[in-house]
């Protein structure tokens, strides 16, 4: 496997020197590392003042965390295997913890686990830290790891990670602080798929998610389905820091303005996914700062493939000529996203594709296919919300750029209040919103999989789901990218998904919020801020 010299500097990066300054590397040594990668001395030299400025910051004990994302419906779930938007893996995080994490830097570390091992990558051994509890005093063992895991493979729970937790086909516990899980085929990448905000710890034999009963930094106070959530610190929390905050409330403010309107009053202290339309909104206001993060998020337009116009042949393809990116990445997203090329593992990723280009804006080739769909002239409905991000303008773009070639698109708003449950996955042509996933396993099992439980777009193919088992055996890593790269040209090519643009998620905070950091998870620390963040006075 080759690896590219980055040209940028990310946050990514800068996680990196961080996590190199607390192991104690000296100065002459960083700036090795930084010149490595290719950085001039007199940027490296600003970049590890950043970076020992963040690490010498101290974290303070105490306050009232208020917090609102974007998303929220009566379907909000304290159940992790059901979680599905980034409202429930926010409090998932602040309730309960995973086996294992990914840090700033994409790096897989031990949470629950004390060590996760595996000489063949397919016959795997978990060992759990000591002297772990949750909520209720019950001390943490193996019966409750395998009790969390089996949940996934049982049809009844309705788990959103079925098609991946399917893989293990034994979950023992060898004694109480060991776990033995062998898959059917070898998979190297088990510790990075247990750090998924839906692979939370519970007790063994929970049933009631009516509250939550984990292990996590905070212990669930209040919990009201798509009103509020209120947590207090967890006085008996395993990890030597943190929780720093007293308590740590969450909602959600679904209109953009009012959310960017409460974190500038005051009101709160983070804003999440701040519409980028509302950047100019933040710039110059006293108290109030930006976190971006870029990890892989992106809004993209379904064409289910089963249902009528998907289903005739051209339409797809013309839709993705129609689709004007560079209109959606500079208009609507303000520069704060990358070019999308119709495939889900982005530019950040270790096996993302370089080679696949992007369909060009070619609007006459766009008529031409749907002309031979037949359906030139003919009124297509687009369903859009503002539960998905820009969602609506994106739509909107489709709209306009049909206008000029005779393609008249009827753009449906529908309410973001039951959006996911009644037409996501449902409505012949619609939105969604995918939140980042670490490999590229774990998207085409969410995603492209025949079976997969979040199939957007009906994509069925057996080759491409023979190359995700073997891509996912192979410890070949030469191998295994190649097999990657074919597969994202195939969804590129022949699935009804038009991914437009890789999103940078900007969150809104007061300036008093400290500790914050981007995280190849998504937003707002991985979804996981609450437990590591501090207010200053």
């Amino acid at each position: 496997m080759t690896h590219k010299t980055p040209t940028n500097w990310t946050d990514r990066d800068d996680a990196m020197v961080e996590q190199a300054i607390r192991r104690g590397a000296s100065r002459r040594e960083l700036l090795k590392m930084l010149m490595g990668s290719g950085v001039a001395l007199g940027a490296g030299s600003s970049l590890l003042l950043r970076a020992g400025q963040a690490v010498a910051q101290t974290p303070k004990t105490g306050g009232d965390l208020r917090a609102a994302g974007w998303s929220a419906s009566t379907a909000d779930t304290l159940d992790p295997a059901k979680a599905s938007l980034s409202t429930d893996y926010t409090r998932c995080c602040a309730f309960y913890n995973r086996l294992t994490f990914l840090d700033e830097a994409g790096e897989v570390q031990m949470e629950l686990a004390d060590t996760v091992e595996s000489s063949d990558a397919k016959t795997w051994q978990i060992t759990l830290k000591p002297d772990v509890t949750f909520h209720d005093g019950k001390t943490l063992t193996s019966a409750d790891v395998v009790y969390s895991l089996r949940r996934h493979l049982d049809e009844s729970v309705g788990s959103q990670v079925n098609s991946i937790a399917k893989q293990m086909t034994e979950i023992t516990a060898v004694d109480d602080r060991t776990v033995k899980i062998v898959l059917t085929e070898a998979n190297a990448d088990l510790p990075t798929i247990l750090s998924l905000h839906h692979f939370m710890i519970v007790a063994d034999g929970t049933t009631d998610f009516s509250t939550a009963n984990g292990t996590g930094a905070f212990v669930c106070e209040t919990f009201e389905p798509g009103v509020r959530s209120l947590g207090v610190r967890n006085e008996n929390y395993f990890k030597a820091e943190g929780p720093y905050v007293d308590t740590f409330e969450y909602f959600a403010i679904t209109d953009n303005n009012a959310r960017v309107n409460a974190v500038l009053s005051g009101d709160i202290h983070l804003a999440a996914a701040i519409n980028p339309r509302s950047m100019r909104m933040l710039e110059g206001q006293p108290g109030v700062v930006t976190s971006v993060t870029n990890s892989g998020n992106y809004t993209n337009l379904n064409i289910r493939l089963d249902m009528d116009p998907g289903q005739k042949a051209g339409f797809i393809e013309g839709m993705k000529y129609l689709m004007n990116r560079e209109a959606v990445q500079q208009s609507i997203l303000r520069g704060l996203a990358e070019i999308g090329n119709d495939q889900p593992v982005s530019s950040s990723n270790r096996y993302h594709n370089p080679n696949l280009p992007a369909k060009e804006f070619d609007p006459e080739r766009a008529r031409a296919l749907f002309e031979q769909a037949g359906v030139l002239g003919q009124s297509v409905p687009i369903v859009t919300s503002s539960a998905a991000n820009s969602a609506i303008d994106m739509a909107v773009v489709v709209q306009q750029a049909g206008q000029q070639i005779g393609m008249p698109f009827e753009v449906q708003r529908v309410p973001a209040d039951g959006y996911w449950s009644n037409y996501w996955l449902k409505s012949p042509i619609h939105f969604g919103n995918i939140n980042p996933r670490p490999t590229p396993d774990i998207l085409f099992s969410l995603l492209y999989q025949s079976d997969a439980p979040w199939n957007e777009s009906r994509y069925q193919s057996e080759k491409f789901d023979r190359m995700l088992v073997e891509a996912r055996g192979s410890l070949d890593e030469e191998k295994r990218t190649q097999i990657y790269w074919e597969m994202q040209e195939m969804v590129a090519n022949d699935a009804g998904t038009i991914i437009p643009a890789f999103l940078s998620g900007v969150d809104a905070h007061a300036d008093s919020l400290k500790g914050l950091r981007p995280n190849p998870l998504g937003g707002q620390m991985g979804y996981a801020f609450a437990e590591y963040v501090w207010l200053e006075s």
